[in-house]
């Protein structure tokens, strides 16, 4: 019996011990679940922070956005885990991407996008091209070919019978009826040539980075869903529910509401199919409200 003491104060040890680690757990799972994502320069990083990351953390996550200068190191970190999500890239580029470094990445939802325009501070009219003016666009495949299909809608070159006009390179170049150079240079890098080139085809995320308007853009290009651009994570994050959250986040009229708010870019931007078809169906169930008034 005289032991009894000694074992009481052990139990309450234990006992102090087992509910300061029940308050340390409790802690734990209210701390907010953080998601990194990655982005290029431009405008996505703020359609994140305007669009999403406030749904997001309605949800109870943490969100941070890092950006980095190309397009190559945002699917690098999404694949050794630096980064949970990405949102810069189109299906196109990440399909090519994914299969010549051997990456296991897949998209979640398409967003609002910002397409491929036709800058100049030297011409006024893509008429006033001239034999050996120079035309910088984007290096890397996909783009590339982005790029030259653009040109090509414009009349500015044809291609060769049989090609790919998805894969198209300047190799596949038949007719330049102008004379024009082209000139592929780093992605990023295009906005600051528009000083020495008679024009450029720069990527919509590149061309506001630079503080270049989609409405100065001699031409912009009609996305196909194939090139609009989405919220990437690694194929075996799919499932989980932080990827569910974002995708449902995306799809919330609130998302909706700050795309179409005038007083932001986005609004500019051209809509996936899934948002046209929300709207379209939105607009109808309205119309149909009205009609039962009457």
């Amino acid at each position: 019996m005289r032991f009894q003491p000694l074992v009481s104060a052990a139990a309450r040890s234990l006992a102090v011990i087992a509910l300061g680690l029940g308050v340390v757990a409790a802690s734990a799972q209210i701390t907010p679940k953080t998601i990194v994502f990655g982005v290029a320069p431009g405008p996505y990083g703020d359609l994140i922070k305007t669009a999403i990351q406030p749904g997001l953390e309605k949800k109870g996550y943490k969100v941070v956005v890092k950006e980095f200068s190309d397009y190559v190191q945002p699917n690098l970190a999404l694949a050794n885990n630096s980064i949970d999500a990405n949102l810069f890239q189109h299906r196109l580029y990440l399909d090519k991407f994914s299969a010549d470094k051997g990456l296991k990445l897949s998209p979640v939802i398409n967003v609002p996008t910002a397409g491929l325009g036709i800058y100049s501070h030297k011409i006024k009219s893509l008429d006033q091209l001239k034999k050996g003016d120079i035309v910088t666009l984007a290096n890397d495949p996909t783009n590339l070919a982005r790029a030259l299909r653009l040109l090509a809608k414009e009349g500015l070159l044809t291609f060769k019978k049989d090609i790919d006009p998805v894969q198209a390179s300047e190799k596949d170049i038949e007719q330049n009826p102008r004379g024009l150079v082209f000139k592929p240079l780093e992605a990023a890098q295009l906005p600051r040539t528009l000083d020495s080139a008679a024009a450029s085809v720069v990527n919509g995320n590149f061309a506001i980075a630079a503080g270049l308007s989609l409405a100065s853009a001699l031409k912009l290009e009609e996305l196909d869903e194939n090139i609009k651009n989405l919220v990437a994570v690694k194929t075996a994050d799919l499932d989980k529910p932080f990827v569910q959250d974002i995708k449902q986040v995306i799809e919330s009229p609130e998302f909706l509401a700050a795309v179409d708010d005038p007083k932001h870019i986005f609004k500019e931007f051209q809509k996936p199919e899934w948002m046209k078809a929300k709207a379209a169906k939105a607009s109808a169930g309205a119309k149909a409200a009205k009609a039962v008034k009457k």
